[in-house]
């Protein structure tokens, strides 16, 4: 969730950057064809957008620290005192400038963030009722073991819609009452502003070293941790 656009704001610059971008719809995209994989028993299908899920969130958690200024958690992660000092701003309808995530819509990137690692940790090691299908750590656990983390799996889903709809809640909130659209620069990469507020982008080769390194660890992953 971005910071309000004000209607009189004059720069056009950008924000989010394409790495960034592409996780955000990714996993719009994953969660929706994990439900679906799953609710028509299409589990081979199931586990592979698992895997991408997975690769996408450890790419995005190492965005988070090498990545560019609006992506880093340290540009947007703040304390019980900025929260607060952002709840009351809320009712207000005057727009600000600063760029990236508030500090509430920060809660509910890292609460997104964690429940889909809660996903993809019992996933793998989740066991159906009949046994003969599991994630590709199950046989590292016995089988009621599996089963209690199926379940814990589905309870993590369930919280993970929630989160969402309160997610999308809070977009349509801002479009409606503070007429800041939120999806439109998480499309285009770009948002108006006061003034260019200089964000530092970083360069592709360090996304393509993250994405690889995401992509090696999820592959190995599937594999059962084995080569």
């Amino acid at each position: 969730m971005t910071q309000p656009q004000g209607t009189a704001a004059a720069v056009r610059a950008r924000l989010w950057d394409g790495p960034t971008r592409i996780v955000h719809w990714g996993l719009v995209a994953l969660l929706g064809f994990s439900w679906w994989s799953a609710e028509n028993g299409q589990l081979t299908w199931h586990r592979w957008s698992g895997y991408a899920v997975l690769g996408l969130l450890l790419f995005r958690i190492v965005w988070g620290f090498v990545g560019s200024g609006s992506a880093r958690f340290a540009s947007f992660v703040r304390g019980p005192r900025a929260i607060a000092a952002y709840l009351r701003t809320l009712p207000s309808r005057s727009p600000t400038d600063v760029p990236g995530h508030n500090p509430l819509g920060a809660l509910s990137v890292l609460a997104i963030l964690a429940l889909l690692a809660v996903q993809v940790v019992t996933g793998l090691f989740a066991v159906d009722l009949d046994g003969f299908e599991g994630g590709p750590l199950s046989d590292r656990v016995d089988f009621d073991t599996g089963r209690v983390i199926a379940g814990w799996h589905d309870l993590s889903f369930t919280a993970l819609q929630v989160l969402v709809a309160l997610h999308i809640a809070a977009v349509v909130l801002y479009a409606v009452y503070k007429r800041n659209n939120l999806i439109w620069p998480m499309i285009t990469g770009r948002r108006a502003f006061g003034a260019d507020p200089g964000l530092r982008f970083a360069p592709v080769w360090i996304a393509l070293l993250a994405a690889a390194a995401a992509a090696a660890v999820a592959w190995w992953v599937s594999k059962g941790l084995r080569f």
